[in-house]
């Protein structure tokens, strides 16, 4: 009891103490109608988005800012002379909010603080208020923009519109394509999705082509808080620039709908590649393969078999360009130029052994790889891998598999023999090549159904980095049946299998079975898949707002792909109307063989890009892209209110962040910021009413304690 009251009588001495020392607040406050204040205002899209108890997020700027009875324009307006900024992907002055559209479709924070900073610039400015969601869809830092302001002294003052989760939504959130591949090819993309709200449900995954579905299936989707990433399978049919649509319906209650579809442009080409074939002896592989593939019109399989000592037999498959080879082609055996081998796009070395390629001939396999980009296929056979005395070779580096060292191990003969079943891996069943049904469900059933195949060559173990997509099972014992690595700028796989027509020639497969040759069509797709010409034209993005800037990125390589610094390169760009524009690549000097140039797409539409390169007057190639100029949707994508981002901007450059139940301090917090032409206040802290009430309050409760205990 003691102790409680000596508290209060302590506590009554000190405030009575306190007063005594008569202290003083002092704060620099702006001077009313002396300081400039700049009001940006976001005018993009996503500021329509009704989030926030079914009200737009533009409710606030409509009620606060727009209307000139608003308490809050009010206050701002007699304390300073206000100046309104809209931005989006760009930045304007405007007379008053009401001249917002909200039809931007991009939001670049960092560009309109500098347009704000810049625009005021030389004026007694108290600081920058900036509206938004916070959803800032440039690809550039804001730590130059925050530290230019932090340095000149200029506070912001975020507010933050908007809900920072939604509580129902659905969105595809990225989705993974290629940016060309040949007609015919069985793509395999990666569609990222996300929810909030609608954990464990079951919806629709469209894919369209053109207005076609070319793809539907069932997903389910991820727990709140996760993203799923579903595999989805398709073919491209039809040749050309393809905008290929992935989508899912619209769900009951979704606040927002624009982030339920996403856009991939494929270039689908439709060409032929030619595929060089080396057998050393002739074996029922090679006609098997041949067969697979003569149907095929996107391929030229180019047979060179060896029928004796410096003999060869060459032609192409059935269906092919045309009747034969040229007479030069391969008449000498297999290519000891790199001219002429890199002018193929894939190899396929069957039952052949090492030594019959010269040293410059295996280096040359390597550089067709690394340095060409192209594909290698190693078949299964009595000469090849470690049997064919591939080991220790430039080609073994290549492949992605680790040789086993050839010689008897037991099994007929006394050699290593294997009859396995084979089976795709956790990799290889959902991947392209080992798709051989319709689904990834009947693709595995029909792998569980076929029959063995046999293998020479011990194969167990892959290099780090490489894939295994095929097992082979004889027992308790597992052999690598198909893996593939990248390697430089080509790919390389390895198929140890002797004999895999027995997939179309076993007794128990029907005549009219197809998986042999869907197989190897796929197998050879992938190899020469991505496979680099001596002219590559890139952009880092395929779509750009029209009056953005489309940048150009290309690589130049002479006949050996050894890359090319003194060519000629020009970009011919045919615009959506037909007009066409010619663009100059220069060389980059920072890295040989690269080119660079840009443009600045107009109109909206799809444009050609047809990129030539010269050198001495002789050509080097042609290749031709296409580019989308299109108003983005980027807006709609992680469209909730960005709070970290908005109180990041506020607290780099010493300002404060609001939210709509809080802005109404925000005038007050402007003016005692210290910014602009301020004026000292000083207030004595002894004489406010809030030390009076703590006083009484103090000899109120001692009173009370004392009657409480019988003392008073």
């Amino acid at each position: 009891m003691g102790a409680v009251l000596l508290g209060l009588r302590l506590g009554t001495i000190a405030l009575l103490a306190f007063c005594l020392a008569r202290p003083l607040l002092i704060l620099r406050a702006a001077v009313p109608q002396q300081n400039f204040l700049g009001i940006m205002i976001d005018d993009s899209r996503s500021m329509t988005i009704a989030d926030k108890d079914g009200q737009p997020r533009t409710t606030f700027v409509q009620q606060e800012l727009t209307q000139a009875e608003s308490p809050l324009l009010k206050a701002l307006s007699e304390r300073f002379v206000l100046r309104f900024f809209r931005f989006s992907s760009t930045t304007d002055r405007i007379g008053s909010p009401a001249d917002l559209q909200y039809g931007g479709t991009a939001s670049k924070l960092g560009p309109a603080l500098e347009r704000a900073r810049d625009e005021l610039a030389g004026l007694p400015l108290a600081g920058l208020v900036m509206v938004s969601d916070g959803a800032d869809t440039s690809d550039v830092s804001l730590d130059e923009q925050l530290a230019s302001l932090k340095a000149r002294s200029i506070p912001v003052f975020t507010v933050g519109v908007g809900q920072d989760r939604f509580e129902h939504d659905v969105q595809i959130t990225r989705v993974e394509t290629p940016r060309g591949t040949l007609k015919g090819n069985s793509l395999t993309v990666d569609v990222v999705v996300s929810q909030t709200g609608y954990a464990g449900a079951t919806v629709p995954l469209n894919v369209e082509d053109d207005g076609k579905i070319v793809s539907q299936q069932e997903i389910v989707l991820p727990a709140e808080g996760e993203s799923a990433t579903v595999r989805v399978n398709f073919t491209t049919a039809d040749a050309g620039a393809r905008l290929f649509k992935f989508s899912i319906p619209t769900q009951q209650g979704e606040q927002v709908t624009q982030n339920n579809t996403r856009e991939a442009l494929v270039e689908v080409r439709d060409r032929r590649e030619r595929v060089l074939y080396y057998e050393g002896e002739p074996r029922p592989e090679m006609k098997f393969i041949r067969r697979a593939l003569e149907d095929d019109k996107q391929l030229d399989l180019v047979v060179l078999q060896r029928t004796a000592e410096d003999k060869y037999l060459r032609f192409l498959v059935e269906g092919s360009t045309g009747p034969g080879l040229p007479e030069e082609e391969l008449v000498g055996g297999f290519p000891k130029t790199r001219e002429e081998l890199f002018s193929y796009r894939a190899v396929i070395l069957g039952s052949v052994e090492a030594a019959s390629f010269s040293p410059e001939q295996l280096r040359m396999l390597a550089d067709f790889v690394s340095k060409r980009g192209g594909g290698l296929l190693m078949l299964g056979g009595r000469r090849s891998f470690a049997e064919g005395g591939w080991a220790g070779t430039p080609v073994a580096e290549v492949l992605p598999v680790e040789f086993e060292p050839a010689g008897p191990r037991g099994g007929e003969g006394g050699a290593y023999f294997a009859r396995l079943s084979v089976r795709p891996t956790r990799a290889g069943s959902t991947f392209p090549v080992t798709q051989v049904a319709a689904t990834e469900g009947e693709s595995t059933a029909r792998w569980n159904d076929m029959p063995e195949v046999t293998a020479v060559n011990l194969i167990r173990s892959v290099k780090p980095g490489a894939t295994i997509l095929l097992d082979g099972f004889e027992g308790r014992q597992q052999q690598v049946v198909l893996a593939y690595q990248r390697y430089g700028r080509g790919k390389s796989l390895a198929f140890p299998v002797q004999d895999s027509w027995t997939w179309k020639m076993d007794a128990t497969m029907a005549v009219t079975d197809t998986t042999h040759s869907t197989f190897w069509r796929r197998l050879v797709r992938w190899l020469v898949d991505g496979v680099p010409d001596q002219v590559q034209i890139t952009t880092s993005i395929d779509r750009v707002e029209p009056g953005d800037q489309f940048k150009l990125t290309a690589e130049i390589v002479d006949p050996t792909y050894t890359e090319v610094n003194d060519g000629r390169v020009v970009a011919q760009v045919t615009t959506p109307s037909g007009k066409s524009l010619e663009v100059p690549l220069e060389w980059t000097v920072s890295k040989d063989g690269e080119y660079s140039g840009a443009f600045v797409p107009d109109e909206p539409g799809l444009y050609e890009v047809k990129t030539t390169a010269t050198r001495a007057g002789g050509d080097l190639g042609a290749t031709t892209m296409h580019l989308r100029a299109s108003a983005g949707d980027a807006e709609y994508f992680d469209a909730a209110m960005r709070t970290p981002l908005l109180t990041r901007i506020a607290e780099d450059t010493g300002g404060r962040f609001f939210t709509p139940a809080t802005a109404s301090s925000l005038p007050e917090a402007i003016s005692y910021s210290g910014r602009g032409v301020t004026v000292v206040e000083e207030r004595d802290l002894w004489d406010m009413p809030v030390v009076l009430l703590i006083l009484l309050g103090l000899i109120g409760a001692e009173w009370a304690f004392r009657r409480q205990r019988g003392l008073a």
